[in-house]
């Protein structure tokens, strides 16, 4: 026996029979206590690890992360050099100590590698990015209109039991930021214009002001944001998660249309709910108004409310509901397309429902825009 140290020692290192390949057995304990030790003896025993070798790991007790690192390193000098070394004998901790310490390159990485791309690459890969884009919200209105199409004639199919709940969730809940927001719109409007209408004595004509720009604008599309940020959020994590977690699969194993099972419920409540937050968002917002006249501009309930009475007719009022009610539809839509589409796990849910209210953001100004334009056309 060729020891490698005295018997008092952690480990030992025997010299087999034979030359070629180099045969040793190693007994005891290979951890970062004794690896220096180690790695002397078995280069030398290896000639630096240039020959072929194979190394009897039975008698090895205990391998930590150094020992397993020391083994590894000695095969991979062996295999710079031509040579090839291998382990065997190994029990079943020391295997898996040998494994999780020797990345096999076979595997594919965990996340894609650091490369540089040219600018035409990266133009080429974002034009295909936004055509997949568009192929999945293409395929998904094609879904819902063939879903719409057997909800129709069969209206039983629609989980109508979720409804009340989620009318509850994205208008009952939403109220109090609606409320808060749209008032202080209001009453920043009035703040704004105040200064600049008294130097003409026109005071009177800020509720006009208000009255317009709330009706008209700011009250359905700041609803509409706030709504997109809560309850568009919502969506897209929600079916997201569900679809990251096989619950959609399951519901579509089980016979059931995800189009009429989760996306019809979310869709008939916000357009349920969305007519009177923007109601309510109207009123607050006026009431922002009367609130910076009595205060600033010194003047009367009944003044203000008469010249507003004035200012608004029965259509700025209906204009603002059909953009509540577009807007409803985009946002459940949209958040529902994203949702649904969700890859990745965790880190896709999250990507897919900051791209659900980015996407619902910029078609909502947008839409508004169009809006807008179409209005002043027809002289609305």
């Amino acid at each position: 026996m060729d020891a490698s140290s005295p018997g008092d020692r952690e480990f030992v290192v025997e010299a087999l029979a034979g030359s070629e390949p180099v045969r040793l057995r190693l007994e005891g304990l290979l951890t970062i206590k004794s690896s220096e030790a180690i790695w002397s003896e078995l280069r030398s025993k290896l000639r630096n690890a240039e020959v072929p070798a194979e190394l009897d790991l039975a008698g090895v007790t205990t391998c930590d992360g150094a020992g397993a690192a020391l083994l590894l390193a000695l095969r991979a000098r062996a295999r710079e050099a031509g040579a090839e070394i291998v382990f065997t004998g190994a029990n079943e901790r020391v295997a898996r100590s040998l494994a999780l310490y020797g990345c096999p390159t076979d595997s594919p990485p965990l996340r894609d590698l650091d490369r540089k791309v040219g600018f035409l690459v990266q133009v080429g890969e974002s034009t295909f990015a936004i055509i997949s884009i568009a192929k999945q919200a293409l395929a998904f209105l094609g879904d819902f209109a063939i879903a719409l199409r057997a909800a129709i004639l069969n209206p039983r199919s629609v989980n109508w039991r979720e409804l009340v709940h989620l009318c509850e969730r994205t208008g009952a809940d939403a109220v109090p930021i609606v409320l808060m927001i749209n008032f202080l719109i209001g009453a920043i409007m009035g703040l704004q214009s105040a200064d600049q209408l008294e130097r003409f004595g026109a005071s009177i004509f800020v509720a006009d002001l208000v009255g317009l720009s709330i009706v008209r604008e700011l009250g359905p599309l700041m609803t509409a944001i706030i709504v997109a940020g809560r309850t568009g959020a919502a969506f897209a994590a929600e079916l997201g998660t569900m679809r990251v977690s096989e619950e959609v699969d399951a519901l579509e194993t089980l016979g059931l249309d995800p189009q009429r099972f989760l996306v019809f419920p979310r869709l008939i409540a916000l357009i349920l709910v969305m007519p009177l937050l923007v109601l309510l968002a109207d009123f607050v917002g006026c009431l922002g108004g009367l609130f910076v006249a009595l205060l600033a501009l010194d003047l009367t309930m009944v003044a203000y409310t008469t010249e507003l009475a004035h200012a608004l007719d029965l259509w700025d009022v209906g204009g603002g509901l059909v953009k509540g009610v577009v807007f409803a539809g985009v946002i459940t839509l949209v958040a529902c397309q994203k949702g649904l589409a969700t890859r990745g796990g965790a880190e896709g849910v999250g990507i897919s429902t900051t791209s659900a209210v980015v996407s619902i953001l910029f078609s909502l100004v947008a839409l508004d825009a169009v809006f807008t334009i179409v209005f002043n056309l027809f002289g609305i």
